[in-house]
């Protein structure tokens, strides 16, 4: 690598993923190919199912069909780029690339975030305003709240990857990672890094922590209105119809925290990535899953 400014002509880095275990390259080339096909198969046939029955066209479903378009999206920014990795041994990226794959990774994280956040408000809805449900959630709402959403999630990458592309890299050229993951990348730049690192901090602050306070306020005055049902069918009912969202944002932020808010002193490398490999590759194949097998309008629609 160069010493000094930047030129995306000449920084290459080399994201070496498992190099730990050279002799599984293509059995690994093979299993992400698996996992990229079934991901695309099942986010696939889930939005052809909300795009074509007529029983699935409420606010919950064109959200989730939002949801399951952007894990294809998610899936496809890193899936092909580690597939060719591990098939042909080459992990040579320029930074131009690099910081790409950077901008729609955290823009459609930050997306995601934002994507489920409404979900939560349009159970809450659903479960303590259920006479107010269709006037509020209205046609002009839903739309409003996925392009806000889409266009939240885009802008608020723009500044971090903007700042790491700017930044200095002129010592090792490894990234130790699956791609070009804003960690992995920040350790090899030789620049004071303060001003990447505070957008970063700022970002999962403000984008995250939000989000996730709204989410468990959401979830708060759910499970309050469902106690104050009287009988256990009424409970369930109420329950159900949150339960596979509800599976869906505790999953993602268990690992986006573990993530990024644990101290990095507990967790190790491997965990780190194998934390993310969950949550780039496995979370968008299993979405699609936990929406089918617990929601039987889905389940009914296959019918």
């Amino acid at each position: 690598l160069k010493t000094g400014k930047n030129n995306s002509n000449d920084i290459e880095f080399s994201i070496i993923g498992f190099s730990d275990f050279p002799y599984l390259r293509i059995h690994l080339s093979f299993f992400f190919l698996l996992i990229y096909i079934l991901t695309l198969i099942g986010n696939l046939v889930l939005l052809s199912l909300i795009s074509l029955s007529p029983k699935l066209n409420t606010p919950m479903y064109y959200f989730l069909g939002n949801l399951s378009f952007l894990d294809i999206l998610f899936t496809s920014v890193t899936a092909p780029k580690l597939i060719h990795i591990f098939a042909v041994n080459n992990g040579r990226t320029p930074l131009w690339e690099c910081i790409t794959q950077l901008y729609f990774i955290i823009g459609f994280g930050s997306t995601e975030s934002f994507l489920l956040t409404l979900m939560s408000y349009d159970r809450y809805i659903a479960v303590c305003k259920p006479l107010h449900y269709t006037a509020i959630m209205n046609h002009n709402v839903c739309i409003a709240g996925a392009i806000g959403s889409w266009l939240g999630g885009l802008m608020t990458s723009f500044p971090i990857a903007t700042s790491a592309a700017h930044d200095n890299y002129c010592g090792s050229n490894i990234i130790n990672h699956f791609f070009c993951d804003i960690m992995a990348l920040l350790k090899l730049a030789c620049n004071d890094i303060t001003v990447t690192c505070t957008i970063l901090f700022v970002e999962i602050i403000l984008t995250l922590m939000t989000c996730f306070l709204l989410t468990v306020i959401s979830y708060i005055c759910i499970l309050w209105s469902i106690l104050k049902i009287h009988t256990s069918e009424g409970k369930y009912k109420a329950f159900s119809t949150c339960s596979s969202h509800l599976t869906v944002v505790s999953i993602f932020y268990v690992i986006i925290f573990a993530l990024y808010l644990k101290p990095k002193s507990e967790i190790s490398l491997n965990q780190g990535r194998v934390l993310t490999l969950l949550n780039v590759y496995f979370i968008p194949m299993f979405n699609p899953i936990i929406y089918s097998l617990r929601n039987k309008e889905v389940r009914g629609a296959f019918k």
